[in-house]
């Protein structure tokens, strides 16, 4: 098959965290399991309802787009997109066209070309013998991010997507629970030949990141096939099927002015410059997660998998900076700790769930001190590695110190050169051919009489203090 260039942009929207609904006073509680009991006349639509806008939606997109470099409007308003679904109660969706609040930017390296706010819709339920609507979710704020089409990959779609939903999580803007249906994931794909651009698929509602790429490349390869085998690709909207791992058919795409836009004539024109200070909404961001990333890579030179891992999981990255700080002195001692962290601890955490892991979320701050002691044994050759996880499994299972845990469990090494001469010279006896391979250039068989050497100590002894005796001996 030729090779296509694949052309992706995508379309995210995300439930922001707000005490009260878009344009109403009905509780925004996305866990609300009754259904119809957060409602009132103006997110069910009831003629001669009116909306009132929720300001702390508004802060949270200008929050977002600040933090992503975008342009904040000076003035918006909203628009009335019209179309006829039966979880669209007034038949129309409150939302923005011309005037958005956000325009431009970029995140992971993709440019965004707007940022808007619109209403949620209800949610269906299809049952045997009918559809059930639930309007709990109707009125919710929502922000509807939409990205150049300048995605050329599954992967960098997915990387997108992962990177805002931290910003929002960062932003407290939203908790963004893909698997909540609190963040959905629309691409529009096509491919391309020899700069070409080809027609545009919309695949909607993409509900996990893995579904976003699979359902990407998918498409990118679906569409591949039609064009070489001389068919064209129709434009079009098409769900995903996680069970059959493709995409389907659901109707002919929309245009713009299918939805019939026009100024809605129930809410003013928003003057942004009269309503927040944007010098104090930077002024008032938190790091943001590319910033803490850098700066883990950067100034505790951490692995970037270690460094995802610590920006993206706020209990492991509180914890690290706890250590970090404590560690400040010792960057040895550091990057072990987050080795450990990154490793042992949250294996432990999977092992017996978060609410065994107290130590992470009742006490983290004394338990930041007693992980820094083990790690300063760790690093200055107190304990060997194995005895550093065995002191660990019994701090976070039983508690104690890790000097006392050490001594009472025989794990100390020793490195006492007077107490391991006997091992050293032991070991050599016991196996000459390897010291005459050694002695005759084949320097790599030390580590194997270092190994056996910490077998005669039953790990007890400091490898490299083991080391430096059997080069002493064998010279």
């Amino acid at each position: 098959m030729h090779s296509y260039t694949p052309t992706i942009g995508l379309e995210i929207h995300a439930e922001l965290q707000t005490a009260t609904k878009l344009f109403c006073d009905s509780k925004n509680d996305p866990d609300e399991a009754r259904p119809n009991v957060n409602v009132c006349p103006v997110c069910l639509g009831y003629p001669g309802a009116l909306p009132v806008i929720n300001k702390e939606a508004i802060l949270h997109i200008v929050r977002l787009g600040t933090a992503i470099g975008g342009e904040i409007a000076h003035a918006t308003y909203f628009d009335r997109k019209n179309y006829f679904y039966p979880d669209i109660p007034k038949g129309y969706q409150i939302s923005q066209y011309k005037h958005p609040i956000v325009a431009g930017g970029s995140l992971s390296g993709v440019p965004v070309t707007r940022i808007h706010l619109e209403e949620d819709t209800a949610r269906s339920q299809h049952v045997t013998d009918g559809s059930l609507i639930d309007f709990n979710r109707a009125g919710l704020p929502l922000m509807e991010l939409v990205t150049e089409p300048a995605i050329k990959s599954a992967e960098e779609a997915g990387q997108f997507a992962r990177e805002l939903q931290l910003l929002l999580r960062y932003l407290h803007a939203g908790h963004a629970n893909m698997e909540k249906g609190e963040m959905r994931v629309e691409a529009n794909v096509s491919v391309s030949k020899d700069g070409v651009r080809g027609t545009k698929v919309e695949v909607k509602n993409l509900n996990s990141f893995r579904s976003v790429e699979r359902a990407i490349a998918f498409e990118i390869e679906r569409q591949a096939k039609l064009l070489e085998e001389g068919e064209r690709v129709i434009q079009e909207t098409r769900g995903w099927n996680e069970v059959k791992q493709c995409t389907f058919p659901q109707r002919l795409k929309e245009e713009s002015q299918d939805y019939r836009y026009f100024p809605e004539p129930d809410l003013t024109v928003f003057n942004l410059d009269e309503l927040f200070d944007t010098s104090e909404v930077q002024a008032g961001l938190p790091e943001l997660p590319w910033v803490r990333r850098k700066r883990y890579m950067e100034i505790y030179k951490l692995k970037k998998e270690d460094a995802d891992m610590f920006v993206g999981n706020s209990v492991y990255g509180t914890f690290f900076e706890l250590v970090a700080r404590e560690l400040a002195d010792d960057a040895v001692a550091t990057k072990l700790a987050a080795n450990y962290i990154a490793s042992d601890v949250a294996g432990k955490v999977k092992e017996g769930g978060i609410v065994k892991a107290t130590f992470l979320t009742t006490s983290p701050e004394k338990s930041a001190v007693t992980f820094v002691k083990l790690m300063r044994m760790l690093a200055g050759g107190e304990v060997s590695s194995r005895g550093a996880k065995d002191i660990l499994d019994i701090m976070y299972t039983k508690g104690g110190e890790p000097e006392r845990i050490a001594l009472e469990h025989n794990l100390l090494q020793k490195s006492d050169e007077r107490e391991l001469v006997a091992i050293v010279e032991r070991v050599l006896r016991e196996h000459e051919k390897v010291a005459e391979e050694y002695k005759n250039g084949k320097v790599a068989v030390l580590q194997f009489l270092v190994g056996q050497g910490m077998k005669e100590a039953r790990g007890a002894a400091n490898p490299k203090v083991l080391e430096k005796l059997l080069i002493e001996k064998l010279h």
